[in-house]
C-alpha cells in the first residue's frame, strides 16, 4: 500500500458498502499547492479486509511510531533499565524528529493519491510525506538502544542488531501499508535518521556530560526549543506538524531539565566508570517491581498530561478571549505552541524527577 504500480496489500477498496466492510471518513481540507484528493471533501472511503494478520499487524506497527509508544517505552527505559541509555534515546529522537518535521514543511512532497491507495489514517493527511518520521524515529530509537546498550550490557550483539531491524522494518512497512508513503519516503527517512545517527555518535558522551553538568542546561533547554516552535516553517493551511513537533520539543525539554536536576542534586552520573553489566536474573519478584514502577509512572505521567492540558488550555483561553470548542482557535501559533510546550515539558519532568521520587517513597527503587 503506497506504492505506486497496484500491489497487492491485502485491503482492497470497494465502490459501495458490502458486508464486513471497515469505512474511514476523509476529513480535513486539501491543503493548498498538493495534489487534489480523488475523493470528494466528506466522503468515506471504504475497504475490505482480505488478511487480518497484516491488517493487525501493521496498525499495531504503525503505533510503534505514535504518542502511545513514546510516552510508555521511553519513560520505562528510564525507570527499568538505564538512566543513560534513555537519556541518549530521548536525545536522538528530539533533534532527528524536529528535523524530519521540519523536513516535511520544506521540501513539500505530497502524500499517495487516494485512490488508488487505501489509507487508514486520517488525522496526518494534512501533512507532507516526504520523509517519512516514522521511519525516521523507528530507525533511530532502536538503533540508539542498541548503540547505547551494547556498551554496558552483555548480550549478543546480533541478537540486539536483529531485533532493532526487525523493529524498524515493521514500522517502515506500516507506512506503505497503511496507504501513508510511498517508498521513497520511507527509504528517505531511515536514510536521514541513520546519517543523523552517525554524525551524532561521536558527540554522544560530550553533549550527555553537558547536558547533566553544564549550569546553562536549564535555560537552554528551554529557550532553544521554544525558539524553534515559534520560528517553525510558515504554510498556507494547518498542518499539525507544527504541534507535532513543539510536543516532541517540549517533552525533551522537560526530560532534560529533569535529568539535569537529577544529576545535581539525587545521583550524579558521572561518579564511576561504565561496566560490562550482565541483564539480571528475571525472577518473580522482579518482574512485580517493574511492573509496579511502570504503572505507577504511568498513571503519573497521564495525569500530569491531563492536568496541565486542563490547567494551560484554560489559562489560554482566559488571555486570548476564545470558546473551549473553537478549534480555529487553538490552531493559532499563539495559542498552540504554549499549550504543547507547556503541557508536554510538564510531562518530560514529572517521568524524569516526579515518578522516580514517588518511586522511592514506595520502596519500588
Amino acid at each position: 500500500m503506497g506504492v505506486p504500480g497496484g500491489a497487492d496489500t491485502h485491503l482492497q477498496p470497494v465502490g459501495g458498502p458490502t458486508p464486513g466492510q471497515v469505512t474511514v471518513p476523509e476529513e480535513g481540507q486539501d491543503p493548498v499547492g498538493r495534489s487534489p484528493r480523488r475523493c470528494s471533501l466528506g466522503c468515506a472511503q471504504k475497504y475490505i479486509v482480505k488478511n487480518y494478520f497484516y491488517y493487525y499487524l501493521f496498525k499495531f506497527s504503525a503505533a510503534l511510531g505514535e504518542e502511545i509508544f513514546y510516552i510508555t517505552f521511553l519513560p520505562f527505559t528510564y525507570w527499568n533499565i538505564d538512566h543513560s541509555v534513555s537519556r541518549r534515546m530521548i536525545i536522538i529522537w528530539s533533534i532527528v524528529m524536529y528535523i524530519g518535521q521540519v523536513s516535511k514543511d520544506i521540501l513539500k512532497w505530497p502524500r499517495p493519491l487516494s485512490p488508488p491507495v487505501v489509507k487508514l489514517e486520517m488525522r496526518t493527511d494534512a501533512e507532507y510525506g516526504m520523509p517519512s518520521t516514522h521511519a525516521m524515529a523507528a530507525t533511530a530509537i532502536s538503533f540508539s538502544f542498541l548503540i547505547a546498550t551494547v556498551n554496558q550490557y552483555k548480550y549478543p550483539f546480533e541478537l540486539g542488531l536483529v531485533a532493532a531491524f526487525v523493529f524498524s522494518t515493521l514500522v517502515c512497512l506500516s507506512r506503505l501499508y497503511t496507504g501513508m508513503h510511498t517508498v521513497l519516503d520511507v527509504i528517505g527517512g531511515a536514510l536521514i535518521s541513520a546519517v543523523l545517527l552517525v554524525l551524532l555518535y561521536p558527540a554522544w558522551d560530550m553533549i550527555d556530560h553537558s547536558l547533566l553538568t553544564s549550569p546553562f542546561c536549564p535555560l537552554l533547554s528551554i529557550v532553544v526549543p521554544l525558539v524553534l516552535c515559534y520560528n517553525y516553517p510558515k504554510l498556507d493551511y494547518y498542518s499539525p506538524t507544527r504541534g507535532d513537533t513543539t510536543t516532541i520539543l517540549g517533552a525533551g525539554a522537560g526530560a532534560t531539565v529533569g535529568f539535569w536536576l537529577n544529576n545535581q542534586y539525587v545521583a550524579p552520573a558521572y561518579t564511576s566508570e561504565n561496566f560490562q553489566l550482565g541483564f539480571p536474573l528475571i525472577t518473580t519478584k522482579i518482574v512485580v517491581v517493574v511492573l509496579a514502577r511502570f504503572f505507577v509512572g504511568i498513571f503519573v505521567v497521564l495525569l500530569t498530561r491531563q492536568l496541565m492540558k486542563s490547567v494551560v488550555l484554560g489559562m489560554l483561553r482566559y488571555r486570548y478571549k476564545f470558546p473551549i470548542g473553537d478549534l480555529e482557535a487553538r490552531r493559532r501559533l499563539e495559542v498552540e505552541v504554549p499549550y504543547k510546550f507547556i503541557t508536554y515539558s510538564s510531562v518530560g519532568f514529572s517521568a524524569t524527577v516526579i515518578v522516580p521520587l514517588l518511586h522511592k517513597l514506595l520502596g519500588l527503587m
